[in-house]
């Protein structure tokens, strides 16, 4: 298989400097589901009033790709209590998110510069970032590709790198 590029993952004080840089609702909105849900940034600008499982406090998400072409496998996503009642709140008002891709990204490298990060931020480093700390979070590889949305377990493992600090302490964990 060929050398992939590793996106790395904000560390997690960066990633709690970035939430908390955000100032408005929208910033929230963007930062917070993408940091908490790993889901693509042109999921989260398609995203709609349907596709939030008000009862059981998850999102339906229509994947790209599938057997049926375009947009045909669903996944479900849990929400977490922080962005829970951020987008239960900008969906009761609004039918969809009101940005697009691209507004998205300038949102979040704005964030990201306003919380003094200097490396780039952008919306797949968040998906990246939630899917490294999903890891971390003993959440089995199976179920982050289930979460993220892969076909293929190999497009999981791209975001498996560790630190060398993180395996000496997770064997020590372990051993």
């Amino acid at each position: 298989m060929p050398y992939q590029y590793k996106r790395e993952p904000l560390t997690p004080d960066e990633a709690n400097r970035l939430a908390n840089a955000c100032q408005t609702h929208e910033e929230k909105l963007v930062v917070w589901t993408l940091l908490d849900t790993g889901l693509r940034v042109s999921e989260l600008a398609s995203l709609r009033k349907d596709n939030l499982d008000w009862q059981n406090h998850r999102l339906m998400i229509y994947d790209k790709g599938g057997p049926y072409g375009s947009r045909s496998k669903r996944r479900l996503i849990p929400l977490s209590p922080p962005v829970q009642p951020l987008l239960d709140g900008h969906l009761a008002l609004y039918d969809t998110l009101v940005m697009t891709p691209r507004t998205k990204q300038r949102l979040v490298k704005g964030v990201a510069t306003r919380a003094h990060i200097r490396r780039p931020v952008t919306p797949h480093v968040l998906r990246h970032t939630f899917s490294v700390t999903a890891i971390q979070k003993g959440i089995s590889l199976p179920a982050l590709q289930r979460l993220l949305g892969h076909d293929r377990l190999t497009t999981t493992e791209i975001y498996l790198n560790l630190s060398p600090e993180q395996v000496v302490r997770e064997f020590r964990e372990k051993w």
